[in-house]
């Protein structure tokens, strides 16, 4: 281990140039891999580090999952009276710009917060976040227009498309491998707490037409509280040591990991790390180079999560709920509930089961229960029959969701991307998800007048088997494994 210290010792305060590394250096780290089981795997040589130190930052990181959940949901009880209020009531393209105008500047957030993550680091990237979210909940809250609503949502837009992908960033950079799962997850369940505090919030706006305005200033605390208190949450040790600052990686590991795991994880950076330009992740590498299967693999499960219609729940269950003549408020609650329950069983199966598992098993359940609804609306059903297969196949498609292919796409995505790639491709991988998101807000009450809930949930059922096939035959589990054991595996595969 000497060695080791001797080689980064050296590199303290300086860039480290990585063009050529030399065979002493190389034989270093090997050395050091050999003497200590990396303290982000599973070692059992000096055991694992805490999760108790990790655990304040992943915390603080994950009101971006709150707001993110709040903001998705906050439309959906307030919708008709916002119509009301802003004069567009009973004009279904307009209620789904309220929706997807927040959705096309998640777009546009999202396509720079590759840049915003690796140029600022991944704490500023959080307050640059939570700036938007601010500013265009206030607007919506005091808008007397259309127009003004629009904006207002699109500068909450903007942090929401910055908020997910640096999210999954850090808690991915931050997290020891045996809890990463377990971290990743967590942030699902700050979505889904965000979601029914929405809804929750509100349930007053069916009696009290201005109630709509004070859910959107609540949303600006957390916001807030985010801003000012991701200055406390340490910094990515990977983001500095791509900076060449070598001497705070080594601070932010003992305060994230302890002392003992300082030396082990800089040996794994430096080895994961060596041979690369760290300026070098362009958009052509991702596109068309050995990293393009990650792309694909990440840009492909977030399209058909999207596909699978589960945003069209969170956004319009009301409207859904109330064709199914079931009171939406109670309805809704019901949803967030099921919403939570999902993500708290994929906390726990996460590092268990693995990522695989979980999405199988999470599509074939959202499947299951799209089809028990398309058969709700056909004449083979009774008005009770009608009314239990609907409701009941919209929690079970809620809950089969929040298992797996609502948290596992963002972690996976993190976990398979090398470093110096990891925001970039994130940026990409999330940029088609918002598009598609986009669309389906747009769209989904349209297509539901023209199609019919048969033949929409028919349609969302096939993506969702799509989307089983896709996972079996793509995806590559990487429960407990290290950073540098994924990227080893995938670039083996590839080759």
């Amino acid at each position: 281990m000497d060695s080791v210290r001797r080689t980064y010792t050296i590199m303290r305060g300086r860039h480290i140039d990585k063009r050529v590394p030399s065979k002493e250096f190389l034989s270093a780290l090997d050395k050091a891999e050999t003497a200590v089981r990396l303290p982000t795997g599973t070692g059992k040589d000096i055991g694992n580090p805490s999760w108790k130190r990790s655990l304040p930052h992943v915390l603080v990181a994950s009101l971006t999952s709150l707001l993110f959940g709040y903001h998705l949901g906050v439309v959906n009880e307030t919708l008709e009276s916002i119509s009301i209020d802003l004069g567009f009531s009973g004009n279904t393209i307009a209620e789904g710009l309220v929706v997807s105008t927040c959705l096309g500047g998640a777009f546009i957030g999202s396509l720079f917060s590759g840049l915003v993550a690796d140029g600022v680091g991944r704490r500023r990237a959080f307050q640059l976040s939570a700036l938007p979210m601010i500013v265009g909940a206030s607007l919506s809250a005091t808008t007397e227009s259309l127009e003004g609503m629009l904006l207002g949502r699109f500068f909450v837009g903007i942090g929401m498309g910055i908020g997910p992908s640096v999210t999954a960033l850090y808690v991915t950079e931050v997290s020891p491998a045996y809890v990463r799962g377990t971290y990743g997850s967590s942030t699902q369940i700050a979505t889904c707490l965000g979601l029914l505090g929405s809804l929750f919030a509100g349930i007053p706006a069916k009696d009290n037409l201005g109630w709509w305005r004070i859910c959107f200033w609540i949303s600006t605390v957390p916001a807030v509280i985010l801003a000012v208190f991701m200055e406390l949450c340490a910094e990515s040790p990977q983001w500095l040591f791509k900076r060449g600052k070598v001497a705070e990686a080594e601070a932010v590991f003992e305060k994230l990991l302890g002392g003992a795991y300082v030396k082990a994880a800089m040996a794994e950076l430096m080895k994961s790390d060596r041979g690369d330009d760290a300026d070098s992740a362009k958009l052509s590498e991702l596109l068309f180079g050995r990293s393009f299967r990650v792309v694909f693999i990440g840009s492909t499960l977030f399209a058909l999560q999207q596909l699978s219609g589960i945003n069209a729940v969170f956004y319009f269950s009301s409207t859904v709920f109330k064709k199914a003549g079931v009171p939406s408020a109670s309805a809704n609650i019901c949803v967030g509930v099921c919403n939570l329950l999902g993500s708290t069983v994929a906390v726990v199966l996460m590092d268990k089961l693995g990522r695989k598992v979980l999405l199988i098993g999470s599509f074939a359940g959202m499947a299951v229960s799209l089809g028990l609804q398309a058969i709700a609306y056909t004449s083979f059903s009774s008005p009770f029959g009608t009314l239990f297969l609907s409701v009941g196949g919209m929690l079970l498609f809620v809950l089969s969701f929040a298992t797996g292919a609502g948290p596992v796409p963002s972690l996976l995505l993190s976990e398979i991307c090398p470093g110096r790639l990891r925001a970039t491709a994130l940026a990409v991988c999330l940029a088609v998800h918002w598009v598609i998101n986009f669309f389906v807000g747009l769209l989904f009450l349209r297509m539901l007048e023209q199609l019919g809930s048969v033949l929409l949930n028919a349609i969302f059922g096939f993506f969702c088997v799509v989307a089983v096939v896709f996972v079996q035959k793509n995806v590559i589990e990487t429960k407990g494994k290290s950073l540098q054991e994924i990227e080893i595996s995938l670039l083996s595969a590839t080759q």
